[in-house]
């Protein structure tokens, strides 16, 4: 199974900033020493072209050469940087990769992304560019050069936190299906309409969320065919996160992720997935449980490669 990593270009943040850049080297050394089935490789970078997809000429060139303003860098939590923006880059490359990977063995990885708080002409919440978004547009366009239809692309978030971004750069397209479950009463506090929104309230354990999950994936099947699947698996409903305050345990989360895993499998739908957000206090849980979900996921690619002809 192929993974992609983008954790060799680090965003310089100051004391104290409370997002946990060291989860990506840990992520990569336990899947060295616990998946060493795991191919990794570095990630592509995003080009202009690419990032336009998802994203306005303005929002790229501001980001690109730090024309941006204050208040919109105050906005995504981290401070400027050409770092910033390699790492931007490359974590939105990581989900391409990904997507192709998928598209030809069925199951593949970003092992950071997940940036879902981004729209078209802004980011926020530590989100610069969507990378699902663009994912999204870029193979759908790869896609209508080789077929006559349409890529049906469905975006299966199950961070903690609204995909407020991806449901603004969608709104009104019937070909991309934009599924949230999340914290009703957490961030963003202004929420835009997903396709599919299942808000949970603060507490939720495990059978509550994962009969919401399996109630909203049988009705996106309902409503909608996918040809791929773009799975946001956020470690941040863990019940020790520190901007979760849902209450998933270790073995709630591995049957979150096996639930859309197999969801994918039964129909044959590649997947690529993405980390999204983890902020337990210690980070090794967060890497505990995103280790979980490449176990899984690799037992489903497996299953593709034994099924293949």
């Amino acid at each position: 199974m192929r993974a992609f990593y983008s954790g060799q270009f680090v965003l310089p943040l100051p004391p104290g900033h409370r997002f946990p850049m060291g989860r990506y080297a840990l992520l990569r050394d336990g899947l060295e020493r616990q998946l060493p089935q795991v191919d990794m490789f570095e990630a592509p970078r995003a080009s202009d072209g690419e990032l336009a997809l998802a994203h306005t000429p303005q929002w790229i060139a501001s980001i690109s050469d730090g024309s941006v303003s204050a208040a919109a860098m105050r906005e995504i939590g981290f401070p400027w940087s050409e770092a910033m923006v390699e790492r931007s880059r490359r974590s939105t490359g990581a989900t391409i990769a990904a997507c192709r990977a998928a598209l030809a063995e069925g199951v593949s990885a970003n092992m950071a992304g997940g940036t879902h708080h981004a729209s078209a002409d802004k980011g926020g919440g530590f989100c610069v560019f969507n990378d699902a978004a663009v994912a999204a547009r870029l193979m759908q366009a790869e896609h209508g050069r080789q077929a006559r239809t349409r890529l049906q692309v469905a975006i299966v978030d199950l961070d903690v936190h609204q995909g407020n971004g991806t449901a603004s750069i969608f709104r009104g397209d019937p070909s991309v299906f934009t599924l949230s479950i999340h914290g009703q009463k957490n961030f963003p506090f202004r929420k835009e309409a997903s396709d599919l929104d299942v808000e949970l309230p603060d507490g939720c354990g495990d059978a509550e969320y994962l009969a919401a999950v399996e109630h909203a994936l049988d009705e996106m099947e309902r409503r909608f065919t996918p040809g791929l699947i773009i799975y946001l698996a956020g470690a941040d409903p863990f019940e020790r996160d520190r901007l979760g305050r849902l209450k998933l345990s270790f073995d709630g989360l591995e049957a979150r992720d096996r639930r859309v895993f197999d969801f994918a499998w039964q129909r044959r739908i590649p997947l690529a997935f993405a980390m999204a957000g983890g902020y337990a206090a210690e980070i090794a849980e967060t890497v505990q449980v995103q280790l979980g979900t490449f176990r899984v996921a690799f037992d489903y690619w497996r299953r593709w490669q034994n099924a293949a002809p």
